[in-house]
């Protein structure tokens, strides 16, 4: 007999920020079930999780989600009441030479996933009373913003996570939750598609929905295609850290932590059929990050201060590659009560220092394929 107060399937939970939700759910209720659903695809890796594998309330399941059959059976026999969706393919790059792929998991698997619930919470005495489709999904969705302040400007949102040094804007619009929807990758395409029809199963058979959008999260357990964990690697190991372009686009960063409490509070208590963005106020130039990152690996690693600045290398701009992201949360931080906590220089310091103490995790994920993936990607720009 089912002895858990609720039963609960986070999707990709092997994934970088669906294991920190994983994690949080698990050790903040022991009386959840949480149930990991991963198909375990190249970003996903159990030994994110290998501190909580053992506990009484964490069960993984090795399934694709566009196996219907599959999640139909999963929601039905444990008693599935809430679906925080976190599997996705996540890689723009990725998404530029394969968007088949991209379509496939974000938009059919998405489907699948509403499908299954639709049946088996519809066909329960009670309906869909007490249950929740929960959504992530990316700021991307919303298109890009202009660069009008290439300078920097002093920014309108000030948090306890607000940068000391770096605290700017780069232009005076933001992403809003009604922003309207303008993606231009083949990634954020398919996120767009999919946060559509999260929507309309709200809107024509009445399941309960919320739907977030995300920031550029880091952290620690990031798989390393990714700016920040590719080159902290990178330049632990003397290789070239590859800047598209001039390096000045622009992104909202958020440390993974903050947005696992933050999916959490959501989860909770966030109305129905609303959506809700989630950032840092946290705006950096991609090059500016860049330096910060040099100076802090080479100070930990003892190097010489500019020791590894002959390691940037300018490479050939990826297609479209959007200019400025910027997240307002304010309606998050109004609404119920959150904002980021962990202040950028703070949150880079434990990122880095993770990577470094972590180098068994690092080369286990960074060998076989990815080394492939590396030179494909980079090797000829």
């Amino acid at each position: 007999m089912n002895s858990f107060k609720r039963n609960i399937i986070v999707t990709g939970g092997a994934g970088f920020i669906g294991s920190h939700v994983v994690r949080l759910f698990v050790n903040k209720y022991p009386d959840y079930r949480i149930i990991n659903v991963d198909a375990l695809t190249y970003a996903g890796n159990l030994a994110n999780l290998k501190d909580i594998e053992d506990a009484p309330n964490y069960l993984f399941v090795k399934a694709d989600i566009c196996d219907f059959d599959k999640m139909l059976s999963l929601v039905r026999d444990y008693g599935v009441d809430g679906i925080i969706h976190l599997a996705a393919e996540s890689h723009v790059d990725r998404s530029i030479k394969d968007p088949f792929t991209f379509a496939r998991t974000n938009v059919m698997g998405t489907l699948s996933l509403l499908q299954a619930a639709k049946i088996a919470w519809e066909e329960r005495p009670e309906g869909y009373e007490g249950k929740l489709f929960y959504h992530i999904s990316t700021d991307e969705v919303y298109g890009a913003l202009e660069l009008t302040h290439p300078d920097g400007l002093p920014s309108p949102f000030t948090t306890a996570a607000s940068s000391s040094t770096n605290h700017h804007a780069y232009g005076e619009e933001f992403f809003l939750e009604t922003t309207k929807y303008n993606p231009h990758s083949p990634y954020s395409a398919s996120k767009a598609s999919s946060d559509h029809f999260v929507r309309s199963y709200h809107d024509t058979y009445g399941m309960p929905v919320v739907i977030t959008n995300c920031s550029n999260n880091y952290g620690p357990y990031q798989f390393p295609e990714k700016l920040i964990p590719l080159f902290i690697n990178n330049i632990r190991h003397r290789k070239p850290l590859p800047v598209y372009g001039e390096g000045l686009n622009v992104r909202d960063w958020l440390f993974v932590e903050d947005h696992a409490r933050a999916i959490d509070l959501i989860f909770h208590k966030g109305r129905i059929a609303d959506t809700y963005n989630i950032g840092g106020f946290n705006e950096w130039r991609n090059i500016d990050i860049v330096k910060v990152l040099i100076r802090t690996v080479d100070r930990m690693l003892g190097n010489p201060e500019g020791y590894s600045d002959s390691l940037i290398t300018y490479v050939t701009d990826r297609a479209g590659h959007d200019l400025r992201y910027a997240i307002d949360s304010r309606k998050l931080q109004r609404e119920l009560g959150w904002e980021p906590t962990l202040q950028f220089e703070e949150g880079i310091e434990r990122t880095v220092r993770w990577y470094l103490d972590n180098q068994e995790w690092l080369d286990s994920v960074t060998s076989g394929d990815y080394q492939s993936y590396y030179e494909q990607m980079y090797a000829n720009r």
